[in-house]
């Protein structure tokens, strides 16, 4: 299903992925071949086919042309200049033609920088176009024409004059500003913007290695390939010592977890169409030397995920990427994707700056972290809970703390987002559309809730198991968009491949209903799913979802359904998402469970151990 024209697998320096350096170059050299095919005359804009985005047709150009140029960039800076294709030469013609009049309805011009509410997506390519130009200085800046540097300078000078999105877009004319800086183009506009940007990334810090994304709590993938990735790199070209570098390095001790043994990445949070760019950081990572990962597992993880896609048909016949996960797929895609989003993958190719003798490219490969023994990985920065399972390479995140709610923003079920609300998230499964996947909602007049703010309560783990816990106010979607008093608190324990969710529902109103819902899979996958009830439920059954997901066409969710008492109520479940081959009946799992107002306990069958949830204040003791 791969078009692109890549070496033979080399099994003996690449075991588990077949991929070396020079499949890395190939494939950076394969998309841009076909990128290129739908140039403008004189190659300002790559303008892919497809429908155009909300900016319009002219951003896409340009965020064709500088989503590529930074894959072309990486490729040619890793390999010290050497340029065998030429692509420097187009990229250097297509700049001229985008900046000699910007602003201008003609063939090749690049639009303005604006504002971000006033069509503000070049500013986001700019970063592409500076970052572009820093690393392939000595063959493509310096040989410029002075006149056209300064077109350049006056374009890019835009995304410091304009207002940003409030989240990770400050971090573009922070990188606008370090490749004037490095060309000798500094002034006091360029210092405000770094400082600026510098001094956010502070305020979103939340430790462990983690950023929000903005203010608020929007933990996902843009951690990687946008928040470590961008100042991370501009200290590495400054050849400086910063503080980011050991943020990454403690970030990568758990986003390595968060790829499967298949090396596909979780399937969280928005813009997943950049699909293999999640890998970014661990390249990154190998590249500076921030990173605790041995050479040979980052790329493990790097090329797994690469291969991950494009086994998969991520990219199609005419050589493309698709908007989409494995191949096209509408639900994954952001509404501000156009048909060159996709190319931000291109940040997965900050691998290529390390030269072929690193050992990133000279170590055998060695086994990814979801490759070794079983984890539970608590992230209470983050409210997150991550649970890997060495027999089928499959890892879950349990999501008890990233929501992508800005802080001055309302809750409405109007705003629901697949992508954070839902209770967990893996490697293989991804939010079905047309029912909700891993929920609990209320039911009040046939209207179901959704879960919008996420309010942390905590995480933990012991030698073999962990916890995450939040609470959420539910929102509905017709009727009254808030029941006044009523509350739902979840707490998720993770062992093995077994998953305990607990959840206590205060102030349910007279005739409410409840339901949990289990993972979403495909009629004849070999992964399977199963949600079985140990307290409070009262119904089960499994809903159709023939959206599917971005795995599979078709999909089916368990279902446990239950009346809601007046007042509180606890209610306990197992679940399971797993590819053993016959894997043990949920319901043998637990040999006791012991529930009262405001705790559960369940003991296991496999060694007796007791864990117990508690409530106001939510503790989980686990004992022996």
């Amino acid at each position: 299903m791969n078009p692109l024209q890549l070496p033979p697998d080399d099994r003996e320096l690449s075991p588990y992925t077949g991929y070396t350096r020079e499949h890395w170059e190939a494939a950076a050299d394969g998309l841009l071949e076909a990128a290129w095919r739908w140039a403008s005359p004189r190659g300002a804009l790559l303008d892919l086919p497809g429908p155009a985005s909300r900016s319009g047709v002219r951003s896409d150009g340009l965020e064709g042309y500088a989503r590529t140029f930074l894959a072309a960039a990486f490729r040619v800076a890793g390999a010290e200049g050497k340029d065998p294709l030429g692509w420097l030469d187009r990229y250097a013609d297509g700049i001229a033609a985008g900046t000699h009049a910007p602003g201008n309805d003609d063939a090749e011009s690049w639009p303005v920088i604006l504002d971000h509410s006033v069509q503000g997506q070049p500013m986001v390519e700019s970063a592409s176009v500076a970052l572009g130009l820093r690393l392939t200085r000595p063959w493509l800046w310096d040989g410029l024409d002075p006149d056209v540097q300064d077109r350049v300078e006056a374009w890019l000078r835009g995304a410091l004059r304009h207002v940003p999105a409030p989240n990770n877009w400050y971090l573009f004319p922070f990188t606008v500003a370090g490749f004037l800086d490095s060309v000798g183009r500094g002034d006091a506009e360029t210092a405000r913007a770094r400082t600026r940007a510098v001094e956010l990334l502070e305020t979103w810090y939340r430790g462990q290695g983690w950023y929000s994304d903005g203010d608020g709590r929007a933990f996902d993938h843009y951690n990687g390939w946008a928040l470590h990735l961008y100042p991370v790199l501009d200290a590495h070209l400054a050849e400086l010592p910063t503080p980011h570098g050991d943020r990454l390095r403690e970030h990568l001790e758990s986003f390595g977890l968060f790829f499967g043994a298949d090396g596909a990445p979780i399937h969280f949070g928005r813009s997943l169409t950049y699909r293999f760019a999640a890998a970014s950081s661990v390249g990154l990572g190998a590249v500076t030397g921030h990173t605790p990962l041995r050479p040979g597992a980052s790329r493990r993880v790097i090329s797994g995920s690469l291969r991950y896609f494009l086994d998969r048909g991520a990219v199609g016949q005419d050589g493309q990427l698709s908007l989409g996960w494995h191949g096209p797929h509408a639900a994954t895609v952001q509404r501000y994707s156009g048909p060159a989003s996709p190319y931000w993958a291109s940040n997965a190719f900050v691998c290529l700056l390390a030269p072929a003798g690193h050992p990133l490219w000279t170590g055998v490969e060695e086994p990814a972290p979801s490759e070794g023994p079983d984890r539970v990985l608590a992230l209470p920065a983050a409210g997150l809970l991550v649970q890997s399972t060495r027999v089928d390479g499959i890892v879950r995140l349990h999501n008890h703390g990233s929501d992508h709610v800005p802080p001055h923003r309302g809750e409405s079920a109007a705003d629901d987002d697949p992508l954070y609300g839902r209770q967990a998230y893996s490697t293989r499964t991804g939010p079905t559309t047309n029912v909700a996947d891993n929920h609990l909602s209320v039911v009040i007049g046939g209207v179901r809730s959704v879960r919008r703010r996420i309010h942390p309560l905590g995480a933990g783990q012991g030698d073999d198991w962990g916890w995450a816990a939040s609470w959420h106010r539910p929102v509905f979607g017709a009727g009254a968009p808030m029941v006044p008093g009523l509350r739902v608190q979840s707490v998720t324990v993770a062992r093995g491949r077994l998953e305990l969710r607990v959840h206590r529902v205060v102030g349910a109103p007279h005739g409410a209903g409840v339901e949990q819902t289990g993972w979403a899979t495909g009629r004849d996958e070999a992964v399977r799913s199963a949600l079985h009830p140990l307290h409070s439920w009262t119904g089960q059954d499994e809903v159709r979802a023939p959206a599917g997901t971005a795995f599979v066409p078709w999909a089916r969710v368990p279902r446990l359904t239950a009346e809601a008492a007046t007042g509180t109520t606890l209610y306990a479940a197992l679940a399971t998402l797993t590819e053993e081959p016959e894997p043990e009946p949920l319901a043998a799992a637990v040999t006791e469970v012991i529930a009262d107002a405001d705790s559960v306990a369940v003991r296991w069958a496999d060694n007796g151990s007791l864990t117990r949830i508690a409530f106001e204040p939510v503790t989980v003791e686990h004992r022996r």
